[in-house]
């Protein structure tokens, strides 16, 4: 079943000083199935971003469509989550009230949001920090909070946009196997924007590449690796090709300038 379809999406921004405007998606056409996982990789500014924003319903369309089971997407909804590279998290709020925030925005009250708030903490492995704040944590720690905060609210719909891009390459690595051991538990619709091919390779049921701006589909993979996927998958024969095709696609796609 098709969970999100997207019909023709062109973004485009403003440019006030220059006139015009910029397009950063032009023409994208892609159909996401229910609980699938799926990576979009593309050279700095192709409009992956943009993308998820449109899903999200955070910036709207110049042209086309996107539908979630079948129904326009005119804003933000209670259906879809998004989670930022850049952490997002208030700084005065501790972690287990920073996963609380979404959820006192649906409303939840009384013992109902703590004990959810709290299984969410569990869930991302931070039992033990609850009362601590932003300041006091890691990269890898704060990304949690913000991935806990997401899923607590129950979505559909997951969208993440570079969420390890500023974590160091192991804990990276250690967040990607720890975002798939989650996702396997109740297999969410995902969408995840990142720059890196072994990233997208791993969590990906399919790999979507995208061109240099304005941003389109020029190939999408499907990735035939069992799950539950494990590191030591990286090195097989099978994982090396899938790297081999992606970066002969997007080195066709970089600018020479780049």
């Amino acid at each position: 079943m098709v969970h999100i379809r997207i019909d023709g999406l062109t973004v485009a921004y403003d440019k006030p000083l220059a006139g015009g405007a910029f397009v950063a998606v032009s023409n994208l056409n892609l159909d996401v199935p229910r609980g699938t996982f799926v990576t979009i990789v593309g050279p700095s500014g192709c409009g992956k971003s943009s993308v998820l924003l449109a899903i999200a319903g955070l910036t709207k369309p110049a042209a086309g469509r996107v539908l979630v089971n079948d129904r326009p997407v005119s804003g933000p909804g209670r259906d879809r989550a998004m989670v930022f590279q850049e952490f997002a998290l208030m700084p005065w709020r501790t972690v287990v009230e920073n996963v609380r925030f979404g959820l006192e925005l649906q409303r939840w009250t009384g013992e109902d949001l703590t004990e959810r708030a709290h299984r969410y903490v569990r869930l991302v492995g931070l039992q033990g920090f609850e009362h601590y704040r932003p300041h006091q944590l890691s990269g890898g720690m704060r990304q949690r909070v913000g991935i806990a905060r997401a899923l607590a609210v129950n979505p559909e719909i997951l969208l993440l946009d570079e969420p390890f891009g500023a974590l160091d390459a192991q804990t990276r690595e250690s967040m990607g196997d720890e975002l798939l051991k989650i996702w396997e538990q109740d297999k969410k619709t995902a969408l995840f924007v990142t720059h890196s091919i072994d990233e997208a390779i791993f969590l990906g049921d399919t790999v979507v590449i995208m061109s240099t701006g304005p941003g389109r589909i020029v190939e999408t993979i499907p990735i035939d690796l069992a799950r539950p996927r494990t590191i030591d998958m990286m090195d097989t024969a099978a994982f090396v090709e899938y790297r081999r095709r992606i970066r002969h696609q997007l080195n066709g796609e970089v600018p020479a300038h780049a």
